[in-house]
């Protein structure tokens, strides 16, 4: 649950009067996409709540989604975080499911999941399950808005889960800069307003004015959530008839108390808040640049999408370009521009550049650039042309778009309908139709220094600033930026050449579907040679015009110690750099494209519309044929590389123990410090150096997947073999199949418990402390595999509960499993302010404690019910090419190639019995069991620092072993064998 800042949704027509349907219960065709073979029908019920129904015969899951038109703009004042806490509260109990928890457990085991989140103008819940469960999970969804009860004792608790959600936010970048911006508005508009709450917003301060939070809690609720506010959608494979009785009989008790639409007129922005220049201090290393506006919403123009077209130019990285001329500069790293903050009443647009330290020396420059290339866009008229691509690229997404996951789906569909009419509810405002110059001008024309807002962050403002920003503490000054000085900016910056973008040559035209001689279920294994080898798998299930391609570059040279690491790292950085201007037009067509360091080398990946994808990939092999290393930009990536290493230290607790772990167990992995000491060593030279000999050994893994004839799949390799091995200037030797690499694991002792504890990197600032307890188990076993699986599921809602509902130890609690290279286990992630991790530790165990007679008094009913569940989640069909090519490249990049892996796991699961499940749990995971490895990472955070110094000196507990050199006990240990071998994928 979050309330993290998103886009505003705008409110529908106001609603009046709790005895009639506020909105006539007519028939509406609504717009779909050519290839979407789902009903849908719109419903409002005798209450007034509107309802999107949804049959998809295919699917394999249910979902729904409510959207409620009250957001935290709603929030009395003096008690900010009123309806982000209400959110929280919601998910207790109700009158009619009275035990704690009822919903989410019912949910988790039956194979959803499910979550909220609320932002200025609306709150949205949302779950999905299997299919059969859709009756029983809409009942319990239903009581949320229904009759809930709020307990005293409940309410407290989750004050505190509300103040750790805000705890964990208070050094992130986002959301201080997000309040920044709007602390500095009208105090009496609602954008102003802190939206998660704290303890002191929700507890302290309303006690000290003798106001009682439950009681105000319950005054918001009856107040503010009526049914002619709420917008739901529901998805299942029932028929729209029997999914509509559903609804009918399960939502028509929630009562409409006639509540207007609430609206919130005026802009956040008076005069005093324009032609300003903000200078922010950030937490991370760095120096951003926002330049934003007030502007007429995109919303109320929609179908003309006058935004959409701005920001296609103002965020251009073609040549000509914006971002073409500051990177060639060398002053920018990113650039993204468009519409941010917005609701119907008011709205920002903004443009975002990530600076270079030199960037950041001519601010005044990249600013006068900016206004310039606006200038040029409000004298150049609207060239229909450009609107005409856009259009083609939205229409081709719509139609063509990606089946997505219900929950996802239900969740944009209903707050789409709080926006836009009936009929747009799907295409939103996607595909701008209207071309429309006069709208484009007058967007065009409210982005003048008359209007605009600058922050600037960066560490170097530290003790240059003279105000803080209450909430999240920033440390900031404010000084006016005159309409005149902008001016003089913008004539003495540079003189280079800025001019709209060519036309796109990566535009999809050829779409129709390739003819598959053979159907086939999982990939094979088309083609063999010294270089690569490759994997092939038509679309036999989704019938789009899409591929998915995954080209591994094994080089064992890659990896081999930090400075190789870290070489590797900037030159996929530097490869994507040298592209950019030109694959920045396919990426904006639908074609996108990655290289990447991985494990063994390095990665390309395309994903998108098979048109013009062996152009795209042909380009990309021919610049690493042709590799040069330029040094103006080999500086930009170091500099923004080492920014990286810098700002781990800042990464959140949990995120640091996960670092820690993968440190422990994985065999030949760095730390960062020392790549960081590698960097700073680097020039050009060394990267010259390195390549060839990197690239002197290499072995080319590919999978081919999607709209594709295998002749083409394997003529693209072929080509691609000719550039990079066999031409007289080819760099690229093949690897030999004895010097493969493998990844190993780390394997652990066997009735030992390892424990690391760790000082938080950024321990002077930060106040979280966090546990990984990690237990690990077997290496890739079917058997074993389910039975984790199932121990997994069955486990993970109880121990929400009670670590995280009834504990109150962190806002961030999760029981998952984990798989290294195969290698699983499960592992337990908390991150606390309230207690140290040695305490968090201990309220593990006491849980597994408290779950073994959970789990060894489970009802025969229960058991199967949770076998069955898993069952569904393993049966439940790709939805896209993505996901089924994410499954069998995992498969082929680990080794394993168990490409029947889910119907195997089916079969086992339908002989499981209880007693194994309980034998599984006894042998590996109770405490205490002869069997049990553990490893129990611990990050102390500042309030913890005493209890990290006692944890040092103590003598270690019964069968522990405290670590105190990482690499040290990495040699100590044997490790896991490894599924992937040479070229005939031996398991060694």
């Amino acid at each position: 649950m979050d309330s993290r800042p998103r886009e505003v949704d705008a409110p529908s027509e106001a609603a009046d009067g709790a005895a009639a349907p506020a909105i006539a219960n007519v028939k509406v065709e609504v717009t779909k996409p050519r290839n979407d073979k789902r009903g849908y029908r719109r419903v409002v019920l005798p209450n007034a709540l509107e309802c999107l129904l949804i049959s998809d015969p295919d699917t394999d899951k249910a979902a729904a989604s409510m959207n409620v038109s009250v957001g935290y703009f709603c929030d009395p004042d003096g008690m900010e975080g009123l309806a982000h806490f209400l959110e929280h509260m919601l998910f207790y109990a109700s009158e009619k499911y009275p035990i704690e928890d009822t919903y989410s457990k019912y949910i988790a085991e039956h194979g959803g999941s499910t979550n909220a989140f609320t932002t200025s103008e609306h709150t949205n819940f949302y779950f999905d399950v299997n299919n059969d469960c859709l009756d029983d999970a809409l009942d319990r969804f239903a009581q949320f808005f229904i009759k809930p009860l709020m307990s005293p004792d409940a309410t407290l608790r989750e004050i505190k889960a509300v103040d750790s959600e805000n705890q964990k936010n208070l050094l992130s970048d986002p959301w201080r800069m997000s309040q920044l911006q709007k602390h500095l508005c009208l105090n009496n508009h609602p954008y102003h307003k802190f939206s998660t709450g704290n303890w002191d917003t929700l507890e302290v301060k309303p006690k000290e004015k003798g106001l009682d939070t439950r009681l105000e809690l319950i005054k918001f609720y009856d107040s503010h959530y009526s049914a002619n506010l709420m917008q739901l959608v529901v998805y299942g494979k029932e028929s729209l008839d029997n999914i509509q009785t559903l609804v009918e009989s399960k939502f028509c008790d929630i009562k409409n108390v006639g509540r207007k639409q609430f609206s919130f007129p005026g802009h956040p922005c008076s005069s005093k808040d324009l032609q300003i220049l903000v200078k922010a201090v950030p937490i991370k290393q760095g120096h951003t640049l926002r330049v934003l506006w007030p502007i007429t919403p995109n919303v109320r123009h929609y179908k003309e999408g006058p935004c959409r077209y701005v920001s296609h130019l103002i965020g251009h990285e073609g040549e000509g370009s914006l971002f073409y001329i500051l990177k060639k500069l060398g002053w920018a790293m990113s650039l993204e521009s468009g519409e941010g903050d917005w609701s119907y009443e008011f709205s920002f647009f903004s443009v975002i550049i990530q600076l270079t330290d030199v960037g950041h020396e001519h601010m005044e420059d990249v600013v006068g650039l900016l206004f310039r290339y606006i200038t040029l866009l409000q004298t150049s008229g609207t060239p229909k042309w450009i609107f005409d691509e856009l259009l083609a690229i939205c229409e081709t997404g719509f139609h063509y778009r990606d089946k997505s996951p219900p929950i996802n789906y239900v969740v944009n569909l209903s707050s789409n309908m709080q926006i836009f009419p009936p009929e747009d509810w799907l295409i939103a405002s996607s595909v701008p139709s209207k071309f429309s110059p006069d709208a484009i001008q007058r967007v065009l024309n409210e982005l003048t220094p008359d209007n605009v807002r600058i922050f600037w962050e960066s560490k170097l403002f530290e003790g240059q600033t003279n105000s803080t920003e209450p909430w999240y503490g920033t440390s900031y000054c404010v000084e006016a930026v005159l309409p005149s000085t902008i001016q003089k900016w913008a004539e003495m910056a540079p003189n280079e050449d800025l001019h709209l973008p060519k036309p796109n040559i990566f535009i999809p035209t050829d779409l129709p579907l390739k003819k598959v001689e053979e159907k086939t279920s999982f990939p094979c294994m088309l083609r063999k040679t010294l270089f690569s080898r490759l994997w092939y798998k038509p679309d036999t299930l989704f019938f789009t015009p899409k591929v998915y391609i995954k080209m591994d570059f094994h080089c064992p040279v890659s990896h081999s110690s930090p400075e190789s690491s870290v070489l590797t790292g900037v030159f996929t950085r530097l490869l994507m750099d040298y592209l950019n201007d030109y694959a920045y037009d396919a990426e904006v067509a639908g074609l996108y494209y990655a290289v990447m360091p991985n494990d063994t080398g390095f990665q390309i990946t395309i994903v998108g519309y098979n048109d013009k994808m062996a152009t795209l990939l042909e380009t990309v092999v021919g610049k690493i044929a042709d590799f040069e290393v330029k040094v103006d930009r080999f500086s930009v990536i170091k500099e923004t590389m080492a920014k990286g290493y810098e700002n781990f230290k800042f990464q959140q607790p949990y995120q640091q123990a996960m670092y820690y772990c993968r440190l422990l167990l994985e065999e030949q992995t760095w730390p960062w410090d020392e790549e960081l000491a590698a960097l700073s060593n680097l020039e050009a030279s060394d990267l010259e150096n390195f390549l060839p000999r990197m690239l002197a050994k290499t072995f080319i893994e590919c999978y081919f997947a999607g709209n594709i004839e295998p002749s083409e799949a394997k003529s693209v390799v072929q080509n691609i073999e000719v550039t990079l091995f066999n031409s007289s200037t080819s760099v690229c030797k093949s690897l030999p199949p004895s010097q493969h690499l493998t990844k190993r694991i780390v394997k652990l002792e066997r009735g030992l418990r390892y424990y690391y504890p760790a000082m938080c990197l950024n321990h002077q600032d930060e106040k979280n402390s966090s546990l990984l307890h990690y237990i690990q188990i077997h290496q890739d076993d079917l058997k074993q595999n389910v039975l984790l699986q199932l121990l997994a599921l069955v486990a993970k809602q109880p121990a929400f509960h009670q670590l995280r509902s009834v504990e109150q130890l962190g806002y961030i609690t999760l029981l998952r499993q984990r798989n290294d290279s195969g290698v699983r286990g499960l592992q337990f992630i908390i991150q606390s302010t309230v207690k140290d991790p040695s305490y968090l530790d201990a309220r593990v165990e006491a849980f597994l404690k408290m779950f073994e007679v959970t789990l060894h008094q489970m009802p025969d009913a229960e058991f199967k019910s949770n076998v069955n569940a898993l069952i569904d989640m393993k049966l439940e069909k790709y939805k896209n090419i993505r996901e089924e090519s994410t499954f069998f490249w995992r498969e082929i990049s680990e080794g394993t190639l168990q490409f029947d892996r889910k119907e195997a796991g089916v079969a086992l699961l339908r002989e499981l019995k209880k007693e194994e499940l309980i034998e599984f749990f006894d042998n590996h995971v109770k405490v205490g069991a002869p069997e049990k490895k553990i490893l129990s990472i611990q990050v102390y955070g500042g309030p913890h620092s005493s209890e990290y110094e006692k944890m040092l000196h103590d003598a270690p507990p019964p069968h522990s072993h405290q670590l105190t050199d990482i690499f040290s006990f990495r040699r100590s240990r044997p490790l896991y064998g490894s599924f992937k071998g040479g070229a005939g994928q031996m398991k060694l």
